[in-house]
């Protein structure tokens, strides 16, 4: 999406919406053309599908709420919607199922999207809440665009020469030696969540006020250098850093590292991204940890995660005017100088980079480059009701699900509003996390 769906006229935002269906599906395309078909049905680890399967179940989604729902057409293959419904096939078994080939696969994505394109040319765009502000086209294209960053995780677990190629992120600006640690988040009351973005999902509405205390946040997430001080001082192995359930899991997983590194044999360790094997950069973002080797990490620096409130105020509450805003830098779509979005590079920038995408009390990358694990549980905000259907969102909220936010590299534009929510089990690595601290201020911290 270019701009907020709301302030558009019908013509325009139809053509806003096909630019996202497209954009998504370009993306889908070169996730699954980049291998060969032996790769497309391997199942490259028990935690993610066959990308073959990623793909098709985009194709069934959009029929299924595009063409016969919205458009009201015959279906298109009503005889595999058992097979790509997510919630009657756990992804360890899906290989097993009769699934499309690769041929049929890109057959039938392509018959669907040729109808969907017909729907929303004749689509009214109004008329009820699947159709304001175009909410059913945007839902499909942010669901698209979370299984491509599916499947970039899925080529990442994949073992073999490398296949997907970007250019790497621009350096670090000329001021990030010059950066505070920290910066000082002031407490107080504002608005979290939304009811007037358009194609907000269930679960980040509706707006309700929210009082936060004084606190501070880092002002980068933490890097690779700063990970490595804590594996050397042995924090991997000091039980007083972990929680319960995260010491019984790092001794249960043998932890010792993130995921993807491994020791060069001397002193310095090495990571393989996406078929190459590097050395480990420390001025990255720290990237592939879970929630409880944040939590233990944090301890160890003498700070804690920050929490779900804590994150989206830091990243949308603009104290001069007391309103929250759609991103750190304003309400202006992200754009290149913002962000690292959109699997335009295949790795995290470092940290500090991006100082037009700061937030007015300058926090840095708070959108993009790794989603951040937060010290909170995925929970329905007052007033939630369920919308479009229940298993969206409110299944989850009886898991033991922690809360992440603002993004990855892997993350397109169309899902990384600062009000957009995601959640994964404490144990996952595969996924493209990384965090940052924050700490309680102190008494005579804050002057008012």
């Amino acid at each position: 999406m270019t701009t907020n769906p709301v302030d558009l006229p019908i013509e325009q935002l139809r053509g806003s919406v096909a630019e996202s269906l497209q954009r998504a599906r370009n993306r889908s395309t070169g996730l699954t053309e980049s291998v060969d078909e032996a790769d497309l049905v391997k199942q490259h680890s028990k935690l993610m599908s066959p990308l073959i399967w990623d793909y098709a179940h985009i194709g069934n989604q959009e029929e299924l709420w595009l063409v016969r729902d919205v458009g009201g057409r015959d279906p298109v293959r009503q005889d595999i919607d058992e097979l790509y419904d997510a919630f009657k096939h756990p992804r360890a078994g899906r290989p097993q199922l009769p699934l499309l080939n690769p041929r049929e696969a890109r057959t039938y994505v392509r018959e669907v999207r040729e109808k969907v394109l017909d729907v929303l040319d004749t689509s009214p765009l109004e008329g009820g809440r699947l159709l304001d502000g175009a909410f059913v086209f945007g839902m499909i294209a942010q669901h698209e665009q979370q299984h491509d960053e599916t499947m970039l995780a899925t080529h990442q677990l994949r073992i073999g020469r490398a296949v997907l190629h970007a250019p790497p992120p621009p350096d670090a600006p000329s001021d990030v030696d010059r950066l505070p640690a920290e910066v000082l988040i002031p407490g107080g009351r504002f608005e979290m969540g939304t009811s007037t973005e358009p194609w907000a999902l269930d679960n980040e509405r509706p707006a309700h006020p929210v009082h936060v205390a004084d606190f501070f946040l880092d002002t980068t997430p933490v890097t690779n250098g700063a990970y490595r001080e804590f594996i050397a001082a042995g924090g991997y192995d000091d039980e007083r850093w972990w929680s319960e359930a995260g010491w019984a899991h790092r001794q249960r997983a043998n932890l010792s590292a993130p995921l993807f590194w491994r020791s060069d044999g001397h002193d310095g360790w090495l990571r393989r991204r996406f078929g190459v094997l590097e050395p480990v950069p420390d001025n990255e973002p720290v990237v592939h940890v879970s929630f409880h080797e944040a939590q233990a990490y944090a301890g160890w620096a003498g700070k804690r995660l920050p929490t779900e409130p804590e994150w989206e105020k830091a990243a949308r509450f603009d104290p001069a005017t007391g309103r929250s805003r759609r991103y750190p830098w304003g309400d202006a779509d992200p754009g290149p100088e913002h962000a690292n979005l959109g699997q335009r590079h295949l790795r995290p920038a470092p940290a500090g980079s991006y100082p037009d995408g700061a937030s007015p009390l300058g926090v840095r990358q708070l959108i993009g480059d790794v989603w951040e694990w937060l010290d909170s549980d995925f929970t329905p905000y007052p007033g939630f009701a369920a919308f479009p259907y229940d298993e969206y969102s409110e299944v989850f909220f009886r898991g033991d699900y922690k809360m992440l936010r603002g993004g990855s590299f892997g993350t397109d534009q169309v899902a990384v509003r600062g009000t957009f929510r995601n959640w994964d089990h404490p144990v996952r690595r595969q996924i493209f996390s990384g965090f940052r601290c924050a700490r309680d201020a102190r008494p005579g911290e804050v002057n008012r």
